[in-house]
């Protein structure tokens, strides 16, 4: 469920007119939902409630400061995976014993920045990061408590680009692996072994592929409390998928991931983490876009919006799917044309959808493209020298602009030129 409704026949985010932001901000633009934020979050701290327990938004899904501060102040944890993504969440006022470092690069700096500002645990992804983080830690007399991140070898089931835990992916050490590593941890100076990290995946729409990594958690867990190992937390990931295609079935609903992992570790009395971003805030998104020109060619027709693949790049890199739908609610019984959507950058790439059906449209006419909230303004780009898209924030009938639209002069004005050029 998300707060993006026809009303009067007018799609509104809440109270608002989404065509009101259009023409008071701009186009293009994402629009967030605030209420769908909460609701979203809500969910899965009740699919969790039977067990000590933080949900830890995945700040890589939509980065905004005001998104995070909204989430922090429902309770939310924070998964964080670079020193800029750490410093968001402190700007946003999540304390550091609410923010988990993840990451397969973590640089000495990074280590450096979140023991100094306070961290909950790192999730260590090597052997070497592991030793340099130990070096780290009792260079400034710290001891950082670490889960280390396992690789289960699971299919799960999702896009190449997006899937984590099969054995050729860079995540993790593998799980085969797991007893000596922990072992090494154990004796390392700095580093306090409390836990085990997985994550398989994005885009999950089937709940057999998290069984089966947790099920081997649960088995580690018993291995690694036989050598000795104290390990009372289990940081499970996210990755649990959302509808992009309104006339698909609905994945799994957080109350059963719950379920899910009630069955595989509940019964080993440990805290349990998960790292939800795209299902709490994808659906909490759109991006709204105006049409420039219906062009007819040959064979097909095509519409040209001012959105493009640098606003929004998931369909260009992953073939990824957004309904297209107008502002403007098509009467009962209108007809649909089917247009190819594409964007103004120069690349045959910068195509959202072939054929999409929707009303007869013309220029000026305006569109939502839906569960834009998660990997849309956070992978956007100024390719074309495009200036990045604005962002905005609804709550009830209140908006406003939490990212604003740069002009072509902040843009030029990053760069600099030598005094010899």
């Amino acid at each position: 469920m998300d707060h993006f409704l026809y009303r009067d026949g007018h799609l509104h985010a809440e109270d608002v007119p989404l065509s009101r932001i259009a023409a008071e901000v701009g186009t293009p633009v994402y629009v967030y939902s605030a209420a769908t934020l909460t609701r979203h979050f809500g969910l899965f701290r009740q699919a969790l409630d039977w067990t000590d327990h933080l949900v830890c938004f995945a700040v890589k899904s939509n980065s905004n400061l005001a998104v995070l501060k909204l989430m922090g102040d429902l309770g939310a944890g924070m998964d964080v995976v670079s020193g800029g993504e750490y410093a968001r969440a402190r700007a946003a006022g999540v304390p550091g014993d609410r923010i988990v470092f993840s990451g397969v690069g973590k640089t000495v700096p990074e280590m450096r920045m979140a023991i100094e500002g306070g961290i909950r645990q790192f999730n260590v992804e090597s052997e070497p990061e592991m030793r340099a983080l130990s070096a780290v830690a009792a260079g400034m007399g710290a001891t950082v408590p670490i889960a280390v991140r396992v690789n289960p070898d699971v299919d799960a089931k999702t896009h190449e680009k997006i899937a984590t835990g099969k054995s050729d992916n860079k995540f993790g050490i593998p799980i085969s692996r797991a007893v000596e590593v922990y072992a090494e941890a154990a004796a390392l100076p700095g580093l306090q072994v409390m836990g085990i990290d997985v994550h398989i995946g994005s885009q999950l729409t089937d709940l057999d592929p998290f069984r089966a990594a947790y099920a081997k958690v649960a088995d580690l867990t018993t291995a690694l409390r036989a050598e000795g190992h104290r390990i009372t937390r289990l940081d499970l990931g996210g990755g649990l998928g959302i509808p992009y295609r309104r006339d698909n079935n609905a994945p799994p609903l957080p109350i059963e991931y719950g379920e899910v992992i009630r069955e595989a570790v509940g019964h080993l009395g440990c805290e349990i983490e998960i790292e939800p971003g795209r299902n709490i805030v994808g659906n909490a998104g759109v991006l709204l876009s105006e049409v420039i020109y219906v062009k007819n060619g040959q064979d097909r027709d095509f519409l040209i919006v001012d959105a493009a693949m640098n606003d929004l790049l998931r369909p260009a890199m992953y073939g990824a799917h957004h309904d297209i739908v107008p502002l403007v609610e098509p009467a009962v019984g209108a007809g649909v044309h089917a247009y190819d959507v594409v964007g103004p950058v120069c690349e045959s790439g910068d195509t959202f959808q072939k054929g999409a059906e929707l009303p007869e449209m013309a220029a000026g006419g305006l569109v939502a493209f839906r569960s834009a909230g998660a990997y849309g303004a956070v992978m956007a780009s100024e390719y074309n020298s495009r200036p990045l898209v604005p962002e905005v924030l609804v709550r009830g009938d209140h908006f406003a602009v939490i990212r604003p639209r740069p002009t072509y002069e902040e843009m030029l004005g990053r760069d600099s030129v030598p005094e010899w050029l």
